[in-house]
């Protein structure tokens, strides 16, 4: 009744201001009582309902406080228990690290804090457990033990309680340095009076180096709920996990022009994953398999298997598809080919985790994208790869018809010390007998962090290459220093790990054929087809210059010389193409000082009679 009247006696502009204060106010207090609303026992995440964009998910909100820097993804754990864990680490939300230019900070990183649960009129008597499991490493990096002697902190996992007065007191906690990559359960008694409050929470968190993708812990698999044992371990629960296989038989993602030419030769034999029975009894399994694009919405394949398998308790079983080439793209320059295998259970009808819908993690997917580039990676990186200044990384593509390259996407990873606009080289090669040939284009370019975890960056080439048949690229690093070396983005779980090539200065090796470069996985390093051909680069390599008409040493401080005593003129240009000097020798002079420039990638052009050349130089002081 008093606010009617005081707003009768309000002028109609007055009125309306109040009217809308209170209506925002009410508003808020509804939301933020809506908020402080605990939740309700059980607690259950196992991270499967994320929605597939591993650097962009973030932890349920509906379960989880927001803010965490834990990485949701389902290619850094080795045997997890079904899809998707939460990883910790040195890294950000972002996929930036904690700390930059300081490699060896320590502290406290990611951590991962449940919304308020209600333990409110409960008791030790209750029973009430927390478990989850865990895992060091994983495909990541093994977290440290620690250094007496130095007094380096060991790296952890550590479990906290939110208590009554608002204190985090740690119930659990495991140290680094043990290689084991088996999963773990643990089961954490929830037992003091302090706990049994109607703002519970509980966490985890990572302690470790804060400057990069370090110290690899996975968890999965939380469950908190009353009633519970130490016994309380097995779950009626069958669930996918493990990665699927490439959908195409010789990349992960190929041009869209390309597959068309020959769709039955690139698609994989079969497409796999795995399945994992949590429980303490044989269960029996069938599946679906579909592929639907995403650009046009048809679903180009469903293939119902009929078959039943058993599979026995507390075991993994391999599951398998054929998949069948995709036709029909008309004029389409695109499609995002998403296949899955839908495991068919009956886990929403038992109650191991009373509410919960188990069939939550009974599907798994990924998407094969013909588009305009070539991939060998999934998309997710598990850890980078660093070369040094005279080594040489190639990558290998085999065409179905010929093609331009108009630039490469790249996912250069942050470690330790921010390196933006540091240079590197980018280098198309020929194919020289099943190697990497002539360099018949080279580009120089800064380094870029993408905006997210996963993320490309695309370097345009200034001019487009023309390829055939079969051509590599690769890339150089320039400086020297531990500090400058750029780390390009590796996918470990790539099985196209042979068409690496690796040059420590002399010649070219095949990855997993040699002991020079023995690593499997692909590195996340993309080329752009499909270029315009208006300023086009051949790729037939022009002559070798003449072996007199160069000039020496290479790499150099900056003091250069030449033999030849007939050198009219001498050039030294930029990377991108700009002259930074013209020299025109004097009579008998044979050495110039370059020793002013800084470090990188030059061309120097000399003039001798009828004749020219052009060679690289590496100014390194």
């Amino acid at each position: 009744m008093r606010i009617a009247l005081v707003c009768q006696s309000l002028n109609p502009f007055a009125g309306r201001c109040l009217r809308g204060f209170l209506l925002l106010f009410f508003s808020l207090s509804y939301l933020i009582g809506n908020a402080q609303t605990p939740l309700q026992l059980p607690f259950f995440d196992d991270f499967s309902t994320a929605s597939g964009r591993p650097g962009l998910d973030q932890p349920d909100p509906a379960l989880w406080q927001p803010g965490s820097g834990v990485y949701i993804n389902n290619t850094m754990a080795i045997g997890q228990p079904t899809i998707n864990v939460a990883s910790f680490d040195g890294l950000q939300a972002n996929g930036r690290p904690y700390v930059q230019n300081n490699p060896l900070a320590q502290g406290y990183t990611d951590t991962l804090a449940s919304l308020p649960i209600s333990l409110a009129g409960l008791s030790a008597a209750d029973s009430v457990y927390l478990s989850f499991y865990w895992q060091a490493k994983g495909q990541g990096e093994l977290p440290d033990p620690g250094d007496s002697l130095s007094r380096l902190a060991g790296d952890s996992l550590t479990v906290q309680f939110l208590d009554r007065t608002g204190t985090w007191q740690t119930v659990w906690a495991k140290v680094g340095g043990t290689v084991n990559n088996n999963f773990f359960q643990v089961f954490v008694p929830v037992r003091s009076a302090a706990f049994f409050h109607a703002g519970f929470a509980f966490r985890f968190r990572s302690f470790g180096r804060e400057s990069g993708p370090f110290d690899t812990w996975n968890v999965d698999y939380i469950y908190l709920n009353r009633g519970r044992s130490v016994n309380d371990r097995f779950v009626k629960d069958v669930a996918v996990r493990q990665a699927l296989t490439p959908l195409l038989r010789r990349y992960t993602a190929m041009p869209l022009s390309q597959y068309v030419v020959n769709p039955a030769g690139e698609m994989a034999d079969s497409v796999r994953t795995d399945i994992n029975n949590l429980f303490n009894n044989f269960n029996f399994t069938t599946f679906d398999f579909i592929i639907r694009d995403e650009v046009s919405g048809r679903i180009v394949q469903d293939d119902p298997q009929t078959s039943s398998m058993l599979i026995p308790s507390l075991s993994s079983q391999r599951k398998a598809a054929k998949p069948a080439p995709v036709s029909g793209f008309g004029s389409a320059t695109r499609a995002l080919l998403r296949y899955k295998i839908d495991l068919l259970t009956t886990d929403d009808q038992n109650p191991s985790i009373p509410g919960i819908n188990l069939r939550r993690n009974d599907t798994i997917s990924a998407v094969a994208a013909l588009d305009d580039y070539y991939a060998y990676d999934d998309g997710t990186w598990e850890y980078a790869q660093q070369i040094r200044q005279r080594e040489q990384i190639a990558v290998r593509f085999i065409l179905n018809k010929p093609d331009a390259i108009g630039g490469v996407r790249a996912c250069i990873v942050p470690f330790t010390t921010n390196q933006t606009g540091q240079s590197f080289v980018i280098n198309v090669y020929s194919n020289r007998a099943g190697r990497p040939g002539t360099a018949i284009y080279q580009q120089a370019f800064t380094t870029q962090y993408p905006t997210s975890r996963n993320g490309f960056v695309e370097f345009k080439f200034t001019k487009s290459v023309s390829v055939k048949d079969t051509f590599y690229v690769g890339y150089q690093q320039i400086s020297s220093s531990d500090t400058t070396f750029l780390r390009l983005g590796f996918d470990k779980n790539s099985p196209f790990g042979s068409q690496i090539f690796y040059n420590a200065g002399s010649n070219w090796d095949q990855n997993l054929t040699t002991a020079s470069l023995n690593v499997q996985g692909a590195f996340m390093l993309r080329p752009i087809m499909g270029a315009k051909p208006d300023t086009i680069v051949t790729a037939v390599p022009e002559p070798e210059p003449l072996a007199l008409l160069r000039t020496y040493p290479n790499p150099t401080t900056g003091f250069i010389r030449w033999d030849d005593p007939h050198v009219t003129q001498l050039d030294v240009i930029s990377t991108t193409g700009r002259v930074l000097l013209t020299l025109e020798p004097s009579r008998g002079q044979q050495t110039l000082d370059l020793s002013y420039l800084p470090d990188g990638l030059y061309l120097i052009r000399l003039f001798a009679d009828k004749r020219s050349a052009v060679q690289k130089l590496i100014v390194q002081h």
